[in-house]
């Protein structure tokens, strides 16, 4: 593991950059960026169009490892180029970005009130190939409506899986989000904690994970896991709040850290000017850099 990684993920100022659309959500992602889907006939050509707008991303002179400690990326993303460099070699050494690489093969159906991930295939496959491409960690997303069972198991198989990825040398960001439509929310996410809490106290010392949660109902509800020593770091994603929203809800949330994806790419458009676009990213990335710094 690359020490100059892990002290910036674990102790940076800063947040993550959350750049891992894939399949299933890219076509929203083009839509937002002004690219329809009557511009591309194929997957292929699909990831291709992403990948442009990512990369414009990336070499943007806003987007930096002054105020972004890390990206999250899909494998499509890991095993392509940007400016003849592999992502993730660019991100780090050009622009000083930690790599993350999504892992999870999206969500299976919904039962007992939440949806587990779909089986990851060979996985260590992919572990090793990311570790062979310099990526420091991984993510994979569960998705939960209600308190019950289904919490439950989403919590297990986090745990399952993060265990198997911190044996092949990469930290696992545990990502159970709890929907912001859910009417029992406050309580889905008390039942959540505890069950986060019982798992990480049951790591090795060694062993470090980091989580990425919906913004709590009750404010500072994860400062046991900002303190805790066997969490690396609590990220927030934005999880369809408004920039605005999803910033307001982190300031209250003392040591956690942004990890937006929409919220991050909201009002970036394809047909904007180098400079138009550069502005509208430099303002985002400097709200959420400020709401991480609480």
């Amino acid at each position: 593991m690359n020490a100059q990684q892990y002290q910036k993920m674990g102790k940076g100022i800063g947040f993550v950059a959350a750049l891992d659309q894939s399949g299933g959500s890219t076509p929203k992602a083009l839509a937002l960026y002004g690219i329809g889907e009557d511009a591309y006939a194929s997957e292929g050509e699909m990831f291709d169009l992403v990948h442009q707008m990512r990369t414009r991303i990336i070499t943007s002179p806003s987007f930096d490892g002054n105020r972004i400690l890390a990206a999250i990326l899909f494998e499509n993303t890991m095993d392509r180029a940007i400016e003849g460099r592999p992502s993730a070699d660019y991100l780090w050494n050009v622009k000083r970005v930690v790599s993350v690489l999504k892992v999870d093969k999206g969500l299976a159906d919904e039962a007992d009130g939440a949806r587990i991930m779909k089986p990851i295939p060979k996985l260590d496959d992919l572990l090793s190939r990311a570790l062979g491409n310099g990526i420091f960690g991984t993510k994979m997303r569960s998705f939960i409506t209600m308190p019950g069972k289904g919490l439950d198991a989403v919590v297990e198989q986090q745990f399952t899986i993060a265990r198997q990825i911190l044996a092949a040398g990469l930290v696992p960001i545990i990502e159970p989000e709890v929907d912001i439509h859910s009417p029992r929310k406050a309580e889905a996410e008390e039942q959540l904690k505890a069950g986060l809490l019982d798992e990480v106290n049951r790591l090795e010392t060694d062993q470090v994970v980091m989580l990425k949660l919906t913004l709590p109902e009750t404010d500072n509800l994860y400062k046991d896991f900002v303190e805790h020593p066997r969490v690396l770091r609590v990220l927030a994603l934005s999880g369809g709040y408004s920039r605005d929203e999803a910033c307001a809800r982190l300031a209250r949330n003392n040591g956690v850290i942004a990890s937006f994806s929409r919220a991050l790419t909201e009002g970036l458009t394809v047909d904007q000017s180098p400079e138009e676009f550069d502005a509208m990213l430099d303002k985002a990335i400097a709200e959420i850099y400020a709401a991480s710094t609480t």
